[in-house]
């Protein structure tokens, strides 16, 4: 073999050797396979190896894998197998790790942190423009925009690039924006500059048919825009640095996410510094349980799919990238997925020759050198080609530069791009596969780009066969090969028409958005921002024809036409834009220019800075030579000739492509960047029309669709739960009352059985019906021939009333059809209907009622009649009373001359005055008239006195002819009748047993009792004091001298008939006849003082003469005022007695409307241009001022409740300054703001929820960021009011509220008093619900705390010391069942137990309930050992009680145990700082005075010094025995008062006035029984007892004239509301007539 044939052998062996080697060492096993053959120079030295390899060099398949060695040339210097032979030498050896780039962009520069930073103002070199030089849009006089994109930018066809700019280009220009700029979100809260639509525009004349364009002006900082000093700054949201935003985010924590991954139920950080991945490292992880704030926007492809279901996509179907608005389009995602990928091979590459590095290390290498790869290619590889010109030479870092985005970059020059972006993208395969682009995977060859916002992985991850997807490799390879859109100012509708928009505006214009957020930001026009950049201003129009403009010319008249041929106001994008000339024009692309260059100047970390130490000099130079198709074969399965090797730029040579694909290109002329030549170039032919698929047409979504139902049914279900509410109060009164109705029957059966033996006539429990409008009662119906009446009994036997039979000519008896009534009618009475429990009751009683008639011998007729019509006619009583009531007028009218009722017979029509004429009075009605019972004996005699015709009643004659007696009759006159009344047999003489009858029935009219003995002792004193004791009968001259002393008072004493005119309503004259004006005076100290018996210890009223002989200082003071004077003095005396209260209610009412008004005035000036403010109008201001006027309103009630705290401060000088004795009313009166507010604040709500559920989820994520809701969801009205803790505890406040409220009218607390006092016991979880409503911070921060925790810890404290006492047992020792129904108790006394007299308790029996208490007065006086309570049983649990303490039922058993909780005050405690105080008990309202009456006597007695000095009690009852153990204190009283401190009166309102003729003869024996046995007749005590009722004001009149000389009279009463107020409106007469003199000050309790 010749030497040149060895030669050729050994050199096939070592290529074959060689070959072997490389294939081996990029394989599956990895393995190194040695030459045999020696190696060449080359080889030895690595000079080969260290030099970047050629694609076939390192392009040996489709898999990562197989593309390893240009990672190995870029991080370690070598590759092949000098890299295996040389690890060592050529692995960077591990070092310290250098400052790695920060996140968020905060110490890039170490002198200014703060510059390039996150969320820092966008730079403003260029003047602002605001129209108020503040925050106001620039551009209010410019065009529309809308008018200005569809005349100057429109573009129907579709165009190709003419410098052979790939969509490659354009779509990688979009994610190097999104890498250095993010102002896309709108300010919160959200500022409306919508775009109005033109008239014919295409949004006019289709969906949605609004009448603007939504616009949100960008998010700025909060703390510019307040003066043009400041003007408002927009921000960037993300760094300006080129730092791997885009793929790792702005944060450490948004970066730490994108490497968490899941691993079974947990998750961690994916392993080896990679970042979290799916799909077999294909795609970056899924944002599973949206862990990333992804952006969102509903993808318009969907719409109808939105509109109908009432949500979007979820955000969890989008991949996890560092920015979040990484998956808007598939060709943006794609480019986010390339450099995850980029990412992970070169972390996979650093693990596998540094293994002893942990995962972060390894992520944060591998992110130093994707951060500066990125830097590289769009800085020296991509921007040149963009704009045809390359930045200036690097010089180093520089910090005195800002990189932050300048205005004019971000609202204009960065949106070129926009020109050429096409309207769709090819799909296109690999060249092993065909190159076809006519996919199975997809069902179109094209992605349209309209149809493909927010749906970006769909073409990526469809199925191109059943184990591999589309992937991005298909889109980017036709990115590479399809020319971008014209460079001119023709837009495509897919960005100029049909860009992505909000639910309610679907498709928007993205350049009339570019014209307007340039006016938003406030820039200054076109020219204005030229000359600043040093570019000359523009003089006309002809300046955009010039012939390197590749504009269409054809739009300058409507660009003349629309600025009003003004070159001074045309908007920076309109005229950026018509300067392209086969690129960015001279302003945008200095603009541009000067930005990147700013970005790469000012950054501390930018690859070639060797000062930073990321770099050596030698990586530097590796990462320079790298470009953007070394990553793209690298990341993905791509063979050489799948795309050219510049993707920026159309290829100029098939010869770069795959065979298969040649065939495919289109060729066609290119201009050369920067030069402009002519070039060939190949490109994809330009996407046909008819062969893409339509943008989907823009529609709208009213947001509160989906909220109708719950919203009506919400409020309307709270609307029916109060009238439920109310319904279930009413409910629970009518169960009650049946069951107490229930058992009235059980009573009513027992009665009958213990009536049925008493007579043959049958008793029958029955319904009454009162009247209209007056309800009915259940009574007892019997027949009772004997005395020939119908009577009618309550069910425990007392006559309750009865009808006369025997004196009407018929019985009219109605019978009701359909129903167990009857009606009956008698002659002059009112008509009787009942109700019987069955029809077969009804026809057992109308055969009794057969006998009945039949037996009194009266005739009967029966009616049939509906029971409608019957109630109508009957005559109920109140009929019968107005009929009366005229017959009394009238005959008073005739007898005592009165005027005024003159004047009303007058008014009488014939038939009227006819009725008045023949009515007649029977004995109850005549019996009531006189205030008397139609049994007693003295109403006996005297209807048989009067009854003259003696027919059984007494007609309009008769009753006058009587009462002129006692009208104007003598006094001897008025003696003769009352003789005769007793004279029965008419004989002139009254014998002594008729004068013990007549005694014992004026006697029976108070219920008096007295033994024989002491009748017949007094009865001597009286005739024996006449000079009649030797007489057995009296004629009517003895009887006349037994009444001479009170001669003068029979002269005008009457009968005291109801209806009867008092003194005031008689002439002058005829008073004047009768008594002197002294006498007047004082008829109520007369009536009270007259007795001169040396046992009455009151003080003696001066006489008439007395008066004569007074000094004229001791007379009543009269002050001659003018009348102006006098009409205010009412006013002056009730401020005077009531100053304190009106002063803290009038203080609350201020405060409280003050803070109402603080809030409405806030949140309608402050807050007007807040977002909320602008969606509710006012109803945010009055909701938010009723919501702090509830606050403050629900926290001051607690101060009302905290009774122990009231009671200890009553005793301090507060008492002076503070009306603690009206915290009940001032508890009312703050409840009632507090209802009246919460009404507003609810039915305010139900306007702004409405007005919420209208709006954009976007602006109401804002607006309440408090509340999240994933950014698929669109909140219905259902989630704000039931998915929020506000809304939710809102609605259940207003429940709680509502039941509070309908629970404590006074319906309630009489009815259903334990109803009433469980809802108020709910108001610890009204506070609960008030502070969990507030943490929401639905509108503001909760500040509920401010108002509530002062009251809040008093009254926790104050229950604290209740809930210490309320809790221990307390024995009873004594417990006695006293008439009346009264229990009395007397239990120890705990210690440390202090009180004062008048003080009350809160009371419970744990037999009967540990929870429910009940306030009861104490009886027991201060200095006793033992304390008592006297408790009257009128309701379920007094009554229980009292059973409890029964000694039949007891026996042997232990008193039962109590609760006790107080003492309390009130306002009785205070009797003893007035000089003079008067007591007024009425009823069991005695209560509180028995403590204070025995405190009264102890303190008089120690010789305590106190300031008061005269007690006057007034007891007020039906008739002495009523209290009986209030007898004995009283005698205790009179035993033990040696100094007569206590004045006691006691009142029997048997009788309603005093000088009548039996009061009169009741006086006598009075007088006489107190002479003869020193106590009264009628109650055994020295105390004076009237009969009737007093005369408060005549009273109070006559008590500032003895006590003149003092400042203030204490008045206390305690009783009925109707005695309480009878004082009340006394005292306000006195006081505002009293010019000067004592004042009476009125303290009250009713029970």
């Amino acid at each position: 073999m010749s030497t040149m044939a060895c030669s050729a052998l050994i050199l096939c062996l070592i290529l074959v050797s060689s070959t072997t080697a490389q294939h081996s060492d990029y394989g599956d096993d990895d393995k190194i396979m040695l030459p045999s053959a020696p190696r060449n120079e080359d080889e030895l030295t690595g000079e080969k190896y260290t030099k970047k390899p050629e694609p076939e060099d390192w392009i040996l398949g489709i898999n990562q894998q197989q593309k390893k060695g240009l990672l190995k040339w870029l991080l370690d210097g070598c590759w092949g197998r000098y890299w295996e032979a040389n690890k060592r030498e050529c692995i960077v050896a591990d070092k310290k790790p250098p400052e790695y780039p920060g996140y968020d962009g905060w110490y890039n520069n170490i002198a200014h942190p703060e510059l390039g930073a996150v969320d820092t103002p966008l730079l403003r070199h260029v003047p602002v423009s605001y129209e108020d030089g503040v925050y106001k849009p620039s551009g209010s006089k410019r065009p529309n925009p809308l008018e200005l994109s569809e005349a100057l930018m429109r573009g129907d066809k579709s165009s190709m690039s003419i410098s052979g700019r790939t969509a490659f280009m354009v779509f990688f220009g979009q994610q190097v924006v999104e890498e250095i700029l993010d102002a896309q979100r709108p300010a919160c809260p959200p500022e409306y500059f919508n775009i109005p639509i033109p008239k014919k525009h295409p949004y006019r004349k289709h969906a949605p048919v609004h009448s603007e364009m939504p616009f949100l002006r960008t998010r700025y900082d909060m703390r510019s825009g307040y003066s043009p000093n400041n003007p408002r700054q927009q921000l960037n949201e993300i760094t300006p640095y080129i730092d791997g935003g885009l793929v790792y985010g702005t944060s450490k924590a948004w970066s730490d996410q994108l490497r968490r991954q899941r691993d079974g139920s947990k998750w961690k950080m994916a392993p080896d510094g990679l970042l979290a991945s799916t799909a077999d490292g294909l795609f970056p992880a899924y944002n599973v349980e949206n862990q990333l704030p992804l952006a969102n926007p509903p993808p318009p492809f969907y719409h109808d799919h939105f509109t109908g279901n009432h949500e979007t996509f979820p955000v969890s179907r989008f991949f996890k990238l560092g920015n979040p608005r990484g998956n808007e389009n598939a060709f943006l995602l794609s480019f986010g997925v390339l450099w995850f990928r980029w990412h992970n091979a070169i972390a996979a590459h650093l693990h596998q020759v540094m293994p002893a590095w942990d995962s972060e290390r390894i992520f944060s290498e591998a992110r130093k050198w994707v951060i500066a790869t990125q830097q590289h290619i769009i800085v020296n590889d991509w921007l040149p080609q963009w704009l045809g010109d390359k930045l200036p030479d690097y010089e180093g870092y520089d910090p005195h530069v800002d990189p932050q985005i300048e205005q004019p970059f971000q609202a204009a020059a960065m949106r070129f791009g926009h020109t050429l972006v096409p309207k769709g993208v090819y799909l296109r395969d690999y060249g092993r596969y065909g190159c076809s682009n006519n996919l199975k995977g997809w069902n179109s060859s094209f992605v349209r780009t309209c149809n493909i916002y927010w749906r970006p992985q769909e073409p990526i991850l469809s199925n191109y066969t059943s184990s591999e997807f589309m992937d991005i490799d298909r889109l980017l390879m036709g990115m590479a090969l399809q020319l971008a859109e014209h460079e001119d100012n023709r837009i495509v509708e897919d960005l100029r028409g049909s860009v992505f928009g909000p639910l309610e505006f679907s498709r928007r214009d993205l350049m009339a958005l570019n014209i307007q957020r340039a006016r938003d930001h406030g820039l200054p026009d076109y020219n204005t921002i030229r000359q600043f950049y040093g570019l000359e201003k523009i003089k006309s129009f002809e300046y955009f024809k010039s012939s390197e403009k590749t504009i269409d010319v054809k739009i300058l008249p409507e660009l003349i036409k629309l600025y009003n041929k003004s070159l001074d106001d045309i908007d920076l994008w309109v005229g950026g834009l018509l300067e392209t000339a086969g690129g960015p024009g001279e302003l945008f692309k200095k603009i541009i220019m000067h930005q990147f260059k700013r970005i790469r100047d000012g950054d501390r970390f930018w690859y070639a800075n060797h000062n930073n130490g990321l770099f050596t000099k030698e990586e530097v130079q590796r990462i320079e030579k790298l470009t953007i198709y070394d990553i793209v074969m690298t990341v993905t399965k791509m063979e050489i000739g799948d795309i050219q090797l510049n993707p920026f730029m159309a290829p100029e040579s098939l010869n770069e492509l795959h065979v298969k694909c040649q065939s495919n290109m289109k060729k066609s002329t290119c201009r050369r960047i920067p030069n402009q030549e002519e070039r060939e170039c190949y490109s994809l032919p330009a996407i046909q029309d008819k062969l893409i698929e339509e943008c989907k047409q823009p529609k709208t979504y009213d947001y509160f669709w989906g909220s109708e139902t719950a919203f009506a049914m919400t409020y309307t279900g709270i609307g029916v739960i109060i009238v439920g509410l109310i319904s279930l109060l009413l409910l629970m009164i009518n169960w009650k009352e049946q069951l107490e109705s229930k058992k009235q029957l059980e009573i009513a059966g027992r009665v009958r059985e213990s009536f049925s033996d008493l007579d043959a006539s049958t008793p029958f429990s029955v319904e009454e019906w009162l009247g209209r409008g007056e309800g009915s009662r259940r009574v007892v119906l019997m027949l009772d021939s004997v005395k020939k009446q119908i009577q009618i009994l309550s069910q425990k036997g007392s006559l309750l009333r009865f009808m006369v039979v025997a004196h009407t000519p018929h019985l009219e008896i109605f019978i009701i059809n359909g129903s167990p009534h009857i009606l009956l009618r008698v002659s002059h009475d009112y008509d009787l209907v009942v109700k019987f429990d069955s029809e077969f009751q009804r026809e057992n009683f109308l055969q009794l009622l057969d006998i009945f008639v039949a037996e009194t011998h009266i005739s009967e007729q029966r009616v049939f009649i509906r029971l409608k019509s019957a109630l109508h006619l009957a005559v109920t009583r109140a009929d019968r009373q107005k009929r009366l009531e005229t017959f009394f007028r009238v005959v008073f009218s005739q007898a005592f001359n009165i005027g005024s009722s003159e004047e009303e017979i007058l008014n009488l029509d014939s038939n009227e005055a006819r009725e008045v004429i023949y009515t007649e009075l029977t004995v109850n009605e005549f019996a009531d008239a006189l205030s008397m019972k139609p049994e007693s004996e003295f109403v006996s005699k005297m209807f048989t006195l009067v009854d003259k015709d003696k027919n059984g009643f007494i007609s309009f004659r008769e009753f006058l002819d009587i009462l002129i007696v006692f009208a104007k009759g003598s006094a001897d006159e008025k003696a003769k009748l009352m003789f005769d009344m007793y004279d029965i047999n008419g004989t002139g003489l009254l014998t002594k047993e008729d004068f013990i009858n007549m005694i014992k029935s004026l006697m029976d009219t108070v219920n008096a009792e007295l033994e024989e003995e002491q009748i017949q002792n007094v009865i001597y004193s009286m005739m024996l004091s006449a000079g009649l004791s030797d007489k057995e009968a009296l004629d009517i001259e003895d009887f006349q001298k037994l009444l001479v002393d009170y001669k003068d008072n029979i002269g005008y004493a009457g009968l005291s008939f109801a209806g009867l005119p008092s003194q005031s309503q008689i002439p002058m004259q005829q008073q004047t006849r009768r008594m002197s004006s002294i006498q007047m005076a004082h008829l109520t100290i007369k009536s009270m003082y007259k007795e001169e018996d040396h046992t009455d210890s009151s003080p003696k009223s001066p006489s008439p003469d007395d008066d004569k002989k007074k000094k004229k200082s001791d007379t009543p003071r009269v002050t001659t005022v003018n009348k102006t004077v006098q009409s205010c003095l009412p006013l002056k005396r009730f401020v005077e007695i009531n100053s304190r209260i009106i002063f803290w209610t009038v203080l609350f009412t201020l405060l409280l409307l003050g803070i109402f008004a603080e809030r409405c005035y806030y949140y309608s000036v402050e807050r007007e241009h807040s977002g909320l403010r602008g969606i509710t109008g006012y109803g945010v201001s009055v909701t938010r001022g009723a919501a702090s006027a509830m606050m403050f309103s629900y926290s001051s009630i607690l101060l009302t409740m905290c009774r122990n705290t009231i009671t200890h401060l009553r005793e301090t000088f507060l008492i002076e300054y503070i009306p603690f004795d009206s915290f009940i009313f001032l508890h009312k009166y703050i409840a009632l703001w507090s209802f009246f507010f919460t009404g507003i604040h609810v039915m305010g709500h139900a306007f702004n929820f409405y007005h919420i559920s209208t709006q954009t989820s976007d602006d109401l994520t804002c607006l309440f960021r408090n509340f999240f809701h994933a950014s698929h969801e669109i909140p219905k009205f259902r989630y704000w009011c039931w998915e929020t803790i506000t809304g939710i505890t809102g609605v259940f406040l207003t429940i709680l509220v509502a039941t509070m409220g309908i629970f404590s009218v006074p319906l309630a607390r009489e009815k259903l008093y334990s109803a009433f006092w469980w809802a108020h016991s709910l108001h610890p979880l009204l506070y609960i619900l008030m502070i969990l409503h507030g943490i929401g911070r639905f509108v503001q921060e909760p500040y509920f705390h401010y108002f509530f925790l002062a009251p809040c810890i008093l009254f926790t404290l104050d229950r604290i010391v209740a809930f210490r006492r309320k809790k221990v047992e307390i024995p009873v020792i004594k417990a006695e069942l006293l008439p009346s129904n009264v229990t009395m108790l007397e239990f120890k006394r705990p210690s440390n137990f202090e009180y004062r007299s008048g003080q009350w308790v809160r009371m419970a029996c744990p037999a009967i309930s540990e929870s429910e208490f009940h306030p009861f007065t104490l009886s027991s006086a201060p200095h006793e050992a033992n304390l008592t309570v006297h408790i009257r049983a009128i309701g379920p649990w007094t009554v229980h009680l009292r059973q409890m303490y029964d000694p039949d039922i007891l026996r042997t058993q232990h008193l039962p145990k109590i609760y006790l909780d107080g003492p309390y005050g009130a306002g009785h405690q205070d009797w003893y700082q007035f000089e003079v105080s008067v007591l007024i008990g009425g009823g069991i309202g005695v209560t509180p005075f028995a403590s204070i009456l025995k405190d009264i006597v102890f303190r008089s007695n120690v010789k305590l010094q106190t300031v008061c000095k005269k007690v006057y009690f007034l007891w007020i009852t039906r008739t002495q025995k009523q209290f009986e153990w209030f007898v004995d204190i009283i005698k205790e009283l009179e035993v033990t008062d040696k100094s007569n401190t206590v004045s006691v009166h006691i009142f029997v309102t048997q009788f309603y006035h005093k000088f009548d003729l039996r009061t009169i003869l009741l006086y006598i024996c009075e007088r006489h029984f107190q002479r003869v046995c020193s106590r009264s007749l009628f109650t055994g005590l020295m105390a004076v007892t009237h009969f009737g009722r007093p005369d408060f004001a005549e009273f109070f009149a006559s008590l500032q004239e003895l006590h003149s000389k003092t400042g203030t009279v204490g008045v206390f009463s305690c009783g009925s509301p109707l005695l309480t107020k009878a004082v009340d409106k006394a005292c306000l007469l006195i006081n505002k007539n009293t010019v000067s003199g004592p004042i009476l000050r009125h303290h009250t309790k009713n029970f």
